[in-house]
């Protein structure tokens, strides 16, 4: 019995030690991007060094190459968290909203909230897209906030009369979503952002009057595949 359970004990102690490696491993990955986090949004990219990241959360420049290939490495995990957290905040001001409409007025106040806060201009508005690029800045949008505004506009158009084809509802919700961006945006290098949250709060909310209004009055979107074009 003895000699039976000695394999077992130390298969046992190598999945304990690998598991604890793991745990490490992870700890120190969110030290690292809670550090980058911090300086990126007061300092910028280009006043954030590697050698001060790993300095602040008490690691090796060998523990940060083991989990990033470099500073841009960083900044992308940085990019990610801080839409993530952008993300959470938004669906969590739709919750108590039942009502497709004022889902959609929630939604919008949430996002011009996010779009006010120091690190979120700093980080994903004024640095994200020259220091991902463009093509990858959006990318990384789409994957977070672009899937809320899709998510409402869906059901805003879904519960007016309107029978519109999926093509139709991706062709809505990018407008509404290049808008918003271009928005929030200008919300963040306004002078008064509170104001300028206030007009775009108005015009948007007003656009969504109208289509509700239409929705109603029976007034059907074109079918553009129907309509002739060159």
């Amino acid at each position: 019995m003895t000699r039976s359970a000695r394999p077992t004990e130390k298969l046992l102690q190598v999945a304990k030690h690998g598991s604890r490696r793991q745990q490490y491993s992870a700890s120190t990955k969110r030290a690292l991007v809670a550090v980058a986090r911090e300086h990126f949004a007061t300092e910028g990219y280009a006043g954030t060094s590697l050698d001060t990241i790993v300095a602040g959360a008490r690691v090796t420049k060998g523990a940060l190459y083991h989990h990033f290939s470099g500073k841009q490495a960083v900044f992308e995990a940085v990019f990610e968290h801080v839409e993530a957290d952008a993300a959470r905040q938004i669906t969590a001001a739709l919750e108590d909203a039942s009502d497709p409409w004022q889902k959609a007025m929630a939604g919008l106040q949430a996002f011009l909230e996010v779009v006010q806060e120091p690190t979120y201009q700093r980080i994903v508005i004024q640095e994200g897209p020259a220091i991902l690029g463009y093509e990858r800045f959006r990318e990384q949008e789409e994957r977070s906030t672009f899937g809320i505004v899709r998510d409402i506009v869906r059901s805003v158009l879904e519960s007016s009369t309107y029978q519109l084809d999926e093509a139709m509802v991706e062709t809505f919700s990018r407008i509404f979503f290049g808008a918003m961006s271009a928005a929030g945006e200008s919300v963040s290098t306004a002078e008064d952002p509170g104001l300028a949250s206030a007009r775009v709060e108005a015009a948007i909310g007003f656009l969504l009057t109208g289509i509700r209004t239409l929705a109603e009055q029976g007034v059907s979107v074109p079918d553009p595949a129907s309509t002739p074009h060159t």
